[in-house]
């Protein structure tokens, strides 16, 4: 199981750290994902994680804002989120994939998280 932490209101400008933590299972080997859903919208990709931490690969929106990690150890992945937009109000979801290296696809995603709220409001 995935268990995803940290939502909350920020002001746009501001920052948040969501964390991801799976329980039960180790994903060590697996490639690991954030995507969010808005209201009335698809679920968007966000990005990825190798399973060693080595690649990582946004979606447009958010390169140079999102950064995101992994502490293997703890069996946790992040997502540090700066600069935020009014736009990036959404249901983060948190997801292991199949492979080794993830994927943009939410279809390539076989454990999720339960998502956590994040609102960008003034």
């Amino acid at each position: 199981q995935l268990q995803a932490s940290g939502g909350g209101l920020v002001q746009p400008g501001g920052s948040l750290r969501l964390s991801c933590a799976a329980s039960g299972r180790l994903f060590s080997n697996n490639g690991l994902g954030w995507f969010r859903q808005a209201p009335g919208k698809e679920r968007e990709f966000v990005g990825r994680i190798s399973w060693n931490g080595g690649v990582t690969y946004y979606t447009e929106s958010v390169k140079g804002r999102f950064t995101i990690s992994r502490d293997r150890a703890k069996n946790t992945m992040y997502l540090q989120m700066s600069s935020l937009k009014l736009e990036d109000t959404a249901r983060y979801y948190c997801a292991a994939a199949r492979g080794a290296i993830g994927s943009n696809h939410y279809g390539d995603y076989n454990y999720w998280g339960q998502g956590t709220q994040v609102t960008v409001s003034s």
